[in-house]
Order: C-alpha cells, then sequence, then structure tokens
C-alpha cells in the first residue's frame, strides 16, 4: 500500500568525524600548463555525504558507478541503491529507477531522485570508512549476532524518526525493554518478533521490516483496517455502482474517468506508481500526460479527485496532475529531513516544492477531493499539493492516512531490510504538517464502511456532485 520508487532509497550516517567534517575540493598553484578540465562525471567521482538521510555516496569511474552506503553512529553498511552511469550524472539502476548528482559549489553538489521532489545536499567526505566494505562479522553458526542486528535497527530509528512524541512513544525505553530479549541464540523469527513489536505502537504507515516476499510487517494507524483483494473488488464495485457511467481507464488501471450526466467529471486515482509497464518514470509522466488530455478535453463544470484508495508512489506525478489544474505558480509545500542523530527537532534546511502552470490544456475550475483512511503517503502529499490552488479545492471523507516522508529503506546486517520515514513536508503558510492525524476534509462523510455498502451508498461522491453542481 505504501510502495516508494527504488531510486528513493535513503541512508543515514556515517561517523561522528564524517558529521562534522566535509573534505573541500582545493586547487594547487603551479606554473605549469592548465590539464583539461576533466567530465563532469569525473568531478563528481570520490566519496560524498548528505545532509540528512545519513547516507553516504559513492562514485567511481568517471561518473559510471554509484553506490549508497546506509551509516548510524555504531554502523555502516552497503545501501540498496547501486546504479550504473554514462558519465553525465545521471545514474539508473536494473528497474530504471534514477539519480541525477550535479556540482552546486566548492565541494557541493546536489542530488535529484526520479520520482521524488526537492533534493539532498551533498558534501566532500573522506574516503569510506573501512567498517562500510567490511561486512559484518559472523555470530554464532556463521550468521551475523541478532544483537548487532539489533543494534543498528534501534540506532536508525533514534537518528533519523521525527514523530516519537506524536506517537507517545519513548525509543530509548523501548531499547531499554527489548534489548535484553536478544541473545546470540536469538532465532530468526525470534528476532523478527521483537523488532515488530518495538515499531508496532508507532502505528505509522512508512514503518516496515521484511524478511522475505511472504514474511513482513507494515505499520498503519490504528483505526485502519488494511485492504484485502476481497476488500479493494467491493470498493471497485462500489465506485462502479455509484459513478453510474462507464469509466475509461489508463495507467494499468491506476487511472480511470467517467464523464457524470450531471457534467461533471469523476477521476479516480489509485496510486502514483508504475503508471508505464516499462521506461522508468519518463514513461509514466507520459501515461498520466495522455489521460489528462482525455479528461481535460471533456470541459467538466466540476471535477472530482477520488484518492480515498490511493496507496502511494510518485509525489512528483501528484504535483504534475497540480500543474494541470491552475493557471498561476504557487508553492505545494516545503519539504525537509531529520539531520541531528540527538534532536528529532533539527532538520535540513525546508526545500520548497513548486507547481507551475502546465504548457498544455490546464483545467482551472471547481475541484472536489475525495479523502480516507486509505489515502496514503503520495496520495497524501498529492491532496496537501492541492491546498494552494485558487479556486481551492473543498476535500469531502475522512482524514487521510497520515504519513507524507519518503520511506528511508535500509539493510541489516542479516540481510533483512526495513523502513522508516524521515522527513516533514509542511504547509508554506504555517510550517505546520498533517503527519500522524493525516489532511483532514472539509466535509466529514462515511468511506467505504459496511453501512454505506449494505445502503449501496456513496456519501462522499454524492455530496461533491451537489456541491459542484449547486
Amino acid at each position: 500500500m505504501t510502495e516508494r520508487p527504488r531510486a528513493r532509497t535513503r541512508g543515514r550516517r556515517a561517523s561522528a568525524l564524517l558529521l562534522t567534517t566535509a573534505v573541500a575540493l582545493t586547487a594547487s598553484a603551479t606554473t605549469a600548463p592548465a590539464a583539461p578540465s576533466p567530465g563532469p562525471g569525473t568531478r563528481l567521482d570520490g566519496v560524498w555525504r548528505t545532509d540528512g538521510y545519513g547516507m553516504l555516496v559513492s562514485v567511481e569511474g568517471g561518473g559510471r558507478r554509484l553506490r549508497t552506503y546506509d551509516t548510524t553512529a555504531v554502523s555502516c553498511l552497503p545501501g540498496l541503491f547501486e546504479a550504473k552511469g554514462n558519465g553525465s550524472g545521471r545514474f539508473t539502476d536494473a528497474e530504471d529507477a534514477g539519480v541525477t548528482i550535479a556540482p552546486t559549489g566548492r565541494g557541493r553538489a546536489r542530488l535529484d531522485y526520479e520520482g521524488s521532489v526537492g533534493h539532498v545536499v551533498l558534501r566532500r567526505a573522506e574516503a569510506l570508512p573501512a567498517d562500510c566494505t567490511a561486512g559484518p562479522e559472523p555470530g554464532e553458526g556463521g550468521r551475523p549476532d541478532p544483537r548487532r542486528v539489533f543494534d543498528v535497527f534501534w540506532r536508525t530509528y533514534a537518528e533519523n524518526y521525527p514523530f516519537f512524541k506524536a506517537h507517545g512513544v519513548d525509543w530509548k525505553a523501548v531499547g531499554d525493554r527489548f534489548r535484553p530479549r536478544v541473545t546470540a541464540h536469538t532465532t530468526d523469527d525470534e528476532l523478527f518478533d521483537v523488532l515488530s513489536r518495538m515499531i508496532e505502537p508507532l502505528h505509522d504507515g512508512h514503518t516496515s521490516v521484511v524478511v522475505s516476499k511472504h514474511k513482513r510487517f507494515a505499520g498503519h494507524r490504528a483505526d485502519t483496517t488494511m485492504p484485502t483483494p476481497e476488500s479493494m473488488a467491493r470498493m471497485d464495485k462500489a465506485v462502479a455502482e455509484a459513478v453510474g457511467a462507464p469509466l475509461r481507464t489508463w495507467a494499468q488501471g491506476a487511472l480511470s474517468y467517467a464523464d457524470l450526466p450531471d457534467g461533471t467529471g469523476y477521476l479516480r486515482i489509485t496510486s502514483f506508481t508504475r503508471f508505464a509497464a516499462k521506461g522508468g518514470p519518463k514513461a509514466d509522466e507520459a501515461e498520466l500526460d495522455r489521460a489528462l488530455d482525455h479528461v481535460l478535453a471533456r470541459s467538466p463544470r466540476g471535477l472530482i479527485l477520488d484518492v480515498r484508495f490511493n496507496g502511494g508512489g510518485s509525489d512528483r506525478l501528484g504535483v504534475r496532475i497540480a500543474e494541470r489544474l491552475t493557471d498561476r505558480p504557487y508553492t505545494a509545500y516545503l519539504k525537509h529531513a531529520r539531520n541531528d542523530p540527538d534532536d528529532p527537532r533539527s532538520f535540513t534546511r525546508p526545500v520548497p516544492v513548486r507547481v507551475t502552470p502546465a504548457s498544455s490544456s490546464r483545467y482551472t475550475g471547481p475541484v472536489a477531493v475525495l479523502t480516507g483512511r486509505l489515502t496514503i503517503s503520495a496520495g497524501e502529499t498529492f491532496t496537501q499539493a492541492l491546498e494552494g490552488r485558487s479556486p481551492a479545492p473543498v476535500r469531502i471523507g475522512e482524514n487521510t492516512q497520515g504519513c507524507f516522508s519518503d520511506v528511508l529503506e535500509r539493510r541489516l546486517p542479516n540481510g533483512w531490510t526495513f523502513g522508516l520515514p524521515n522527513e516533514e513536508f509542511m504547509r508554506p503558510s504555517d510550517r505546520r504538517t498533517y503527519d500522524v492525524t493525516g489532511v483532514p476534509p472539509h466535509i466529514r462523510t462515511p468511506v467505504f464502511t459496511e453501512e454505506e455498502f449494505t445502503a449501496h451508498r456513496d456519501s462522499a461522491l454524492t455530496r461533491a456532485r451537489r456541491l459542484l453542481t449547486g
């Protein structure tokens, strides 16, 4: 439900030395003729550390190889993102997920993730610490010591997670409670149970522990029942019945649209990822544009955007829709990341994410947005990105889930992976965030409840149609 593009994998920090120092590039005075300027890829070669995200980025071979390393005060492990470049500063992994790195000054660079919004600041660092490439020391039976796994997991949350206070969780107390339960003899099943129980009280949809495809734990808000194939089919059937008009689909079913009899248009968006079967972010954007060209050519008297069931994906695709719904530029939100291992309220400098009117066809009429507790992640940042639009959309339904951040995806010494959020998305006007509570509706109605299903009723859609045609 909260799937994010692999290009957005993040990391944390390497050591106190790398946190507090950056090695600036210096030019040597010489009377010899100047050597030819190196290409952009060569200028990027070396080790960089991020502001926030705690990641080390190693570039080699004249900008042709990139590798990330995830770090804490007690660990440095190879990250989940490894890519090849062509010397231009752009790197792509095996799944067509990409990043771009561009120098911005003396010993500084900017890293952009395709599919994500904002950017990450890089600073020159020393060579990789030895433990980054040494690999974990084997424990009993040749496997990594479970205590080491626990320590990396606990420390990563301690240094990166911003929302302990909002959830009423004392993370140090959590560590003190569970650390004694892990020994050199702890089994994998026991360890998985410990790690899952540690983060379950956070009730955060961007927290997870993954052992394998079939064994994982993922958090969610306490009042939310996560969907099953059966419940999703039930929602789809209810929506089709309530719309009462043929739905045309795009993006492998993620986008569907209908012209309603009252002259309004209904656009349902069930995810912001994998709109195209292949081709990466550019292909996704092209498929989205194809759908929006059709929708906006209909000139609806009002537009209903339904994201009540949307598991997230690329924030950039949400901003791209917003750019088709405005004739003036505005700031969608500000984005920053936790930046101090010891202070949960210390963040990187906020990065504004802008909405710029698209050069292609646009719609500037009234909009209603249907939201619910299954509006998650990029579904929520999309909802937030429309707040600055004029005329402002009316939100109808329930609060969204309350998890906005990119997922910081990390690897444990035993090969398991886990995820957590480390960012806040803030309103430009007052720097308020909707984390934990979610974006509230202006008009509150039931969303996909048993009563609604039984009565063959869709209160949110009915209210939206009345509002736009009133």
